[in-house]
C-alpha cells in the first residue's frame, strides 16, 4: 500500500507519442520516451552546440543562396542520427572519439538493412573495405561525404568524424542549391533528402520544434501581477535536474523511488512536474495538492476540445495517457504564451522550456489565476 501511494505521488514520465518514428525505435532505443522527453540546449554537449553555431556562420559562403539555416536543424538531425555524440570524446578542435560508425550495409538485414551498398573509398572514412557504413555525427554514407564535405575547423582537413566539418557538410547538404528553410515545405523536403523516410521526417521535425522553443526566450512583457510571479518562479529552475518525487513548495528536493523505468530520484535533488507546479504557485501564496492529476481539479478547467489556443500565461497544462480521463493524467507543466510551457519532462533531463505538444496526450488545462 504504501508503494502504491508513492508511485501516485508523482507525476509518471512521458509515454512514447505518436511522433515516435519507425526509425527511432529501430536504431535508437529512447529511455521513457522519445520525441515526448522534449529538448533543449540543455541536453546537446557544448562543443557540439558550438559546432553546430559555427555552421552557420559558414554555410552562406558555400551555399549563398541558402534560407533560413539555423541551429535547430542541425541539432534536430543530429539528435536522430547519432544523440549529439554523446558518450564520446570531443576535442577541442572538434575530433569526436571513438568515432561513431553505422551498421555495415550488406543487405544482412541487421538494423532493417536490407539493400548492399557496395564500398566507394577503401575505407577511407567508415573503417571497412567490406562494404559501405554511415559515419560521424551526421551518419554521412562516404559517398555523400566526398561531395559535400567541407573543412569547418581551419585545419585543411573535411572529416565526417569531426564535429565541425560534419556539422558544416549536413548544413550545405540541406541547404541543396539554395532552399529556403523557413518555409515549412522546403524544410521537409531538406530532411526527406537526408533520409527518404517519412517517419523518420517526422521525428526529425518535432526535435527542431523542440529545440526552436527551448531556443526563444519567452517575453513576459504583457505579464504582471500574480501570473508574472508565478511564471518567474519556474523560469529561475530552469537546468535544475529532474528528480522522480522531487520538489516542493519550498524549492527542490531528494525525490523517491522509482519512475516507470526504474529511475530513482532518491540521489537526485530537483523536482518532477507537479513538484515544479508546487514550487512555482507557492510562490504566489497558492497551495496546490502534490499530483498532476489532482492539480487538475483545482481552478477553472479549459477544455482540450478549444485547443491550446485558449490557454493563458500562467495555466496550467495537462497530459493524460486517455484524454477526457482525469484520472489518467499523468504530467502537468506551466503555459508562458505563445505554444511554450515550463517543463520538467522525465527522469535524466531538466526544468526547461518546451513547446505544448512536446508531449503526448494533451488534456487540456486549468486556469487558477
Amino acid at each position: 500500500m504504501v508503494a502504491l501511494l508513492m508511485f501516485a505521488a508523482v507525476c509518471c514520465a512521458a509515454p512514447v507519442g505518436n511522433a515516435i518514428s519507425a526509425y527511432v525505435a529501430l536504431h535508437r532505443a529512447q529511455d521513457d520516451g522519445g520525441i515526448a522527453a522534449g529538448g533543449s540546449a540543455a541536453d546537446i554537449p557544448s562543443r557540439m552546440l558550438t559546432a553546430y553555431k559555427k555552421a552557420l556562420q559558414q554555410v552562406g559562403k558555400r551555399v549563398p543562396k541558402c534560407r533560413g539555416m539555423r541551429w535547430p536543424i542541425l541539432a534536430g538531425i543530429a539528435k536522430v542520427e547519432s544523440n549529439h555524440a554523446i558518450g564520446r570524446t570531443i576535442s577541442a578542435g572538434g575530433d569526436i572519439r571513438p568515432k561513431i560508425y553505422g551498421v555495415l550495409l550488406n543487405g544482412s538485414g541487421a538494423a532493417g538493412n536490407t539493400t548492399v551498398f557496395p564500398d566507394t573509398e577503401g575505407g577511407k572514412w567508415d573503417g571497412t573495405a567490406g562494404g559501405e557504413r554511415a559515419v560521424g555525427p551526421f551518419q554521412f554514407m562516404p559517398s555523400t561525404w566526398e561531395s559535400v564535405g567541407e573543412d569547418g575547423n581551419g585545419d585543411t582537413v573535411a572529416d565526417p568524424h569531426n564535429a565541425d566539418d560534419a556539422a558544416l557538410g549536413a548544413a550545405i547538404y540541406l541547404c541543396g542549391d539554395g532552399r529556403d528553410l523557413t518555409k515549412r515545405s522546403q524544410l521537409r523536403a531538406a530532411i526527406w533528402q537526408y533520409n527518404h523516410s517519412s517517419a523518420y521526417v517526422a521525428t526529425v521535425l518535432g526535435w527542431i520544434d523542440q529545440y526552436t522553443a527551448a531556443a526563444k526566450h519567452p517575453d513576459l512583457k504583457n505579464v504582471s501581477g500574480t501570473v508574472r510571479t508565478v511564471i518567474e518562479a519556474a523560469l529561475s529552475q530552469r537546468g535544475v535536474p529532474y528528480s522522480w518525487g522531487g520538489g516542493n513548495a519550498s524549492g527542490k528536493s531528494y525525490g523517491i523511488c522509482c519512475s516507470p523505468s526504474g529511475r530513482s530520484g532518491t540521489v537526485v535533488e530537483g523536482f518532477d512536474c507537479s513538484g515544479l507546479t508546487t514550487y512555482a504557485y507557492a510562490r504566489a501564496g497558492i497551495r496546490l495538492p502534490r499530483t498532476a492529476a489532482a492539480q487538475a481539479g483545482v481552478g477553472q478547467r479549459i477544455p482540450a476540445g478549444l485547443g491550446t489556443d485558449a490557454l493563458k500565461p500562467g495555466d496550467l497544462v495537462l497530459y493524460a495517457t486517455a484524454p477526457g480521463r482525469d484520472s489518467t493524467i499523468y504530467h502537468v507543466g506551466i503555459y508562458l504564451g505563445s505554444g511554450q510551457m515550463v517543463n520538467a519532462p522525465r527522469p535524466g533531463t531538466v526544468v526547461r522550456l518546451d513547446v505544448v505538444n512536446a508531449m503526448s496526450g494533451y488534456a487540456g488545462g486549468a486556469r487558477l489565476l
